[in-house]
């Protein structure tokens, strides 16, 4: 991922943005799948200051989605090659926020629409790595498992998809 057009930004590097008094400050929470597994831990929050909101939920992978979806394969612009879709040390995938649920009793973060095998698949990164939007729109299509998702390479309208409407986007940020 290229730090070219940057357009996601984690909150602790924005000076005057912060989560708002009345709502939760999910990092540190566990995460959980569809099934009510642990996938991992929120790391960090990420901002689109254009959206002036947090869009995304950096999580921490567990180690044992880690393993079972090590060895899952991409193909490649060339037919019958394949390559590993992650690599070692890519730990962190991202979670739009419209497409989790607050636990606010049990501090944890649910994913109600998405399972574990689905993350398994899902194509990480290493922490502190930039994330562009073609990785932000390959990410949301595996999740919906929809390809025609906002077919143009802008990220114009992008964020007022359901899969970014949730009740802590609101007044989030102050």
């Amino acid at each position: 991922m290229t730090d070219t057009n940057k357009n996601l930004f984690d909150l602790d590097e924005l000076s005057g943005y912060k989560v708002a008094e009345d709502y939760n400050d999910v990092r540190g929470w566990d995460v959980k799948d569809a099934n009510n597994r642990t996938i991992g831990k929120v790391d960090h929050l990420l901002v689109n200051k254009i959206a002036e909101r947090v869009v995304y939920l950096d999580v921490e992978v567990d180690s044992t989605l880690i393993e079972e979806g090590y060895n899952t394969y991409q193909a490649s612009a060339s037919e019958g090659v394949h390559s590993f879709l992650n690599k070692d040390g890519e730990n962190h995938l991202i979670i739009p926020i419209g497409m989790a649920d607050l636990d606010e009793e049990n501090k944890l973060v649910n994913t109600k629409e998405i399972d574990s095998s689905t993350f398994a698949k899902t194509k990480r990164f290493n922490k502190g790595d930039v994330i562009d939007f073609r990785y932000e729109l390959d990410v949301v299509r595996h999740y919906k498992g929809d390809n025609t998702i906002h077919s143009s390479n802008d990220v114009d309208g992008f964020y007022e998809r359901e899969e970014f409407n949730n009740s802590f986007n609101k007044g989030n940020l102050e």
